[in-house]
């Protein structure tokens, strides 16, 4: 065990403390590299998309292209209004899962919740794998594209890596990149409008046969593929409390300066991949090739193909700042399992971000690193979120009428039926190619999120002392020689609590009951429960700055043995056990890992009472 502690502390730091958690918030200039990586990255692949559809219907097409650019830049303008109303609204936090669950119900909420799951593993798998394909695309480099599946998965770990060191570090790795990204991308734009400008482009203009007509279905298709560009816009409003005080203020102004960046940098790209006939290749990306037209074969051309691979590998961390935040809200209440909600040792849900990490590793190797696989897969869950997002705010607006409220109510509702009618395209056009397993999963992610709330209530149900009889004990004699001590471990007064504290008592001349607060234990209200069921059995409160359960409680058994010395204490851990094993997953395993570490300190006597369901 202390092994594995060392490991855990050299690669992801010491613990910090609860009271370090308002230092662990982003200023604007590096909240815009950890929480707009995703949607800024999108431009390396969104304009490829769009080329790899209209190319279907040959090469006098191609030309569209950037009036579909110009659509969705109107859409993302529109998206980005719409979000500043709900940052504003909900300074703590404005995802689409607290919005539609507030506003719309719970099945709403829960809808909105699953699709921005999916939509986050989504996120880490294409980005990872479209940095990867960047990556191989530089001619050096081409002879490693059988390590894909390899690389991708050693991106996984070390960005997983990051995210477990913490908030504030993870924003100062990802801003150099993020940064570096926008500027070669900057650099290039304004490069080849000035060789435009001045006719120093010689790039003939490609014949290709159209392999289909050109109709609406065909251009909707394209469009819908080119929305992948705005998969990750939501994740400003998702991640309020990460900023700075004032934190709604801050984060609205951030999310102006994605916008305006994410449109540049996706017009300009997609304008000069007209400009300069860039066609879609399976061996070479158009990033790299608008590159290589552009920039040449020199030191220019290898900084964009790097720092573009990074930006899509970072932009995952877009997924790792709300992924485990979503899952935390949903595990608070009662969705999804508990150890969700906790914060690990760098003040960041650290069970989310493995959980997320696990996921999209899996995906990347079921679908073997294609990104043409998981594009297809790619924007309806995030256009759901969208839509119900929006909906729920027209009604959050018309229930509080707060000033300037109608103004507010219009722009969100322009968002609900943009998003709408949007989302319906990304449907009817990629069903087929794989929209309908992500309808299948967010359906079945809904069902498990009520399966896990089912069984928490009816846990909750059987625990309850509501129907328990009063109790009175008398207080218990002080004396000079005590036989047998006994330490119960409490996490909540419920029935199982009860049991082990009467167990204690038969077999105990004197019954210290200890309680860890993690920061969220209400303690006036405990201690007057206690004294109505348990008057007769002393009561500690330990403090634990670190958020350990299992320290406090090795550390104060530790010094009672001592000023006992000589004497058998007996720790008591109460325990449920679970009608069956899945269950029992939905339950911290403090008592396992609480006799671990007693066994290792030594402790002569350690007892579970069960409690079974």
């Amino acid at each position: 065990m202390f092994f594995f502690s060392g490991i855990k502390r050299l690669l992801v730091g010491k613990s910090l403390p609860t009271s370090a958690n308002a230092e662990e918030r982003l200023n604007n200039f590096a909240a815009l590299a950890v929480l707009s990586s995703d949607a800024i990255s999108s431009v390396a692949f969104a304009t490829e998309e769009i080329l790899k559809v209209m190319v279907l219907a040959g090469s006098a097409a191609l030309g569209l292209s950037i009036w579909i650019a110009i659509a969705i830049v109107l859409l993302l303008l529109i998206i980005t209004l719409s979000y500043r109303q709900t940052i504003r609204a909900y300074p703590s936090g404005g995802g689409a899962y607290i919005v539609a669950h507030a506003n719309l119900g719970i099945y709403p909420g829960l809808v909105a919740a699953a699709s921005l799951m999916i939509d986050y593993v989504l996120t880490v798998s294409v980005n990872i794998a479209v940095g990867v394909d960047n990556l191989l695309s530089i001619p050096e480099l081409q002879s490693l594209r059988h390590l894909k599946i390899e690389l991708c998965l050693l991106f996984i770990a070390l960005i997983m890596l990051a995210n477990l060191r913490g908030v504030r570090e993870s924003g100062r790795i990802f801003m150099i990149p993020t940064y570096a990204f926008v500027l070669i991308g900057l650099i290039t734009i304004a490069s080849g409008l000035y060789q435009q400008a001045f006719g120093h482009i010689s790039a003939p203009p490609p014949t290709i046969q159209a392999a289909e007509p050109l109709a609406v279905f065909l251009i909707l298709r394209a469009f819908s593929q080119g929305c992948s560009a705005l998969t990750g816009v939501e994740a400003i409003s998702n991640g309020v409390p990460a900023f700075k005080p004032p934190e709604w203020k801050n984060a609205q102004i951030t999310m102006v300066y994605m916008g305006l960046i994410l449109g540049t940098l996706f017009l300009g790209i997609t304008h000069l991949a007209n400009v300069y006939h860039i066609v879609a290749s399976d061996s070479e990306t158009i990033i790299s090739q608008l590159g290589h037209s552009i920039l040449g074969n020199g030191i220019l051309y290898k900084f964009l193909q790097i720092s573009t691979l990074f930006i899509l590998l970072l932009a995952a961390n877009t997924s790792y700042a709300d992924f485990p935040r979503l899952a935390s809200l949903l595990a608070r209440d009662g969705f999804l399992p508990r150890q969700l909600a906790l914060l690990g040792d760098r003040l960041v849900f650290s069970n989310g971000i493995i959980l997320l990490s696990t996921i999209a590793a899996v995906l990347l190797i079921i679908v073997k690193g294609s990104v043409d696989v998981l594009i297809s897969l790619y924007a309806l869950g995030v256009f759901t979120s969208f839509t119900l997002s929006q909906a729920g705010m027209v009604r959050h607006w018309f229930k509080e009428r707060t000033s300037g409220w109608l103004g507010s109510a219009l722009m969100n509702g322009l968002g609900t039926i943009t998003t709408a009618v949007v989302l319906i395209v990304i449907l009817q056009t990629k069903f087929l190619a794989g929209a309908w397993s992500v309808l299948v999963s967010t359906i079945l992610l809904v069902m498990l999120f009520l399966a896990i709330n089912r069984h928490y209530k009816y846990v909750a149900e059987r625990l309850s002392l509501e129907n328990l009889a009063p109790r009175s004990y008398l207080p218990r004699q002080k004396t000079d020689i005590i036989n047998q001590p006994a330490v119960v471990v409490v996490g909540q007064l419920n029935q199982v609590t009860v049991l082990a504290l009467d167990y204690a008592r038969s077999i105990a001349d004197e019954v210290v009951a200890i309680h860890v607060d993690l920061g969220s234990t209400d303690r006036t209200k405990l201690l007057q429960q206690w004294q109505k069921l348990e008057s007769d059995v002393t009561l500690e409160i330990l403090d634990s700055p670190y958020r350990s359960i299992v320290n406090p409680i090795v550390d104060f058994i530790g010094d009672y043995e001592k000023r006992h010395s000589g004497i058998f204490c007996t720790v008591i851990i109460p325990a449920i056990v679970t009608r069956n094993w899945w269950q029992g997953l939905l339950h911290n395993q403090t008592g396992f890992f609480l006799k671990a570490a007693l066994r290792a300190h030594k402790s002569r006597v350690v007892t579970t009472v069960r409690y079974y369901l």
